[in-house]
């Protein structure tokens, strides 16, 4: 995503737990587009209170945020009850406390300006309550979804925007060990779909659109009997 925005001119504020990482990525943003200024930080999204300081000197730092994508999460969990309450803890932690901190620092930002673009990556699960593993991650981006059509609703009468994206499957780290998913695309088929969701500015939006549009919209009406035949 940060190469797909890049490529469209925009400078950069990059946060992640691993700084080679970051590093690696700046250096390469930086000898395709030597015109775009990144930032890059440390940062771990389930220490709070750190989240609200490296947001605001990243601000400092570009001369003010016009867009935040709040996008960290994990997948991991398992079934509810089979002694795995600690898996399920941290994808909750990970996946929708430490986004609400982000939305947090990231509106008090926007509120005194009046303007910005706030961006959360919820999932396609989150759309119905799933089985198994995906249980407690399906809650938090329905929890996340929720939190963000609230957002936009608190915001309605003023020039910030609030977009929730949903992606299908793509094939990135998350997904690593797991079964072979369907309609699966590559990381660099769904980066650029989800920023082209992203620079749309919709109120929601599912990537790729096909076939995940329409899944979506089967997924969240069929019966659950039917549903548990294709998860």
């Amino acid at each position: 995503m940060a190469l797909e925005f890049a490529a469209r001119g925009r400078d950069l504020a990059l946060c992640a737990r691993r700084m080679d990482r970051l590093e690696a990525l700046r250096a390469e943003i930086l000898s395709r587009y030597p015109s775009v200024r990144v930032a890059i930080r440390s940062l771990d999204v389930t220490d709070y209170d750190d989240v609200f300081a490296v947001f605001r000197a990243l601000d400092h730092e570009l001369g003010g945020l016009d867009r935040i994508v709040v996008n960290a999460g994990i997948g991991r969990g398992a079934p509810v009850g089979t002694g795995r309450f600690g898996e399920n803890l941290a994808t909750v932690t990970t996946n929708f406390v430490a986004a609400l901190a982000q939305c947090e620092a990231a509106l008090e930002l926007f509120r005194p300006r009046g303007q910005g673009h706030l961006v959360t990556i919820s999932s396609v699960a989150s759309v119905r309550g799933m089985p198994r593993a995906q249980t407690v991650y399906a809650a938090t981006k329905a929890g996340l979804s929720l939190l963000t059509e609230g957002i936009r609703a608190d915001t309605w009468q003023t020039d910030i925007c609030v977009s929730a994206i949903l992606p299908g499957y793509i094939d990135t780290e998350i997904l690593s060990g797991s079964r072979r998913r369907p309609f699966i695309v590559d990381a660099e088929t769904g980066c650029r779909a989800i920023v082209r969701a992203i620079e749309r500015e919709k109120p929601v939006s599912f990537v790729p659109r096909w076939p995940w549009t329409p899944i979506a919209f089967l997924l969240k009406r069929a019966p659950l009997g039917l549903i548990l035949r294709f998860l």
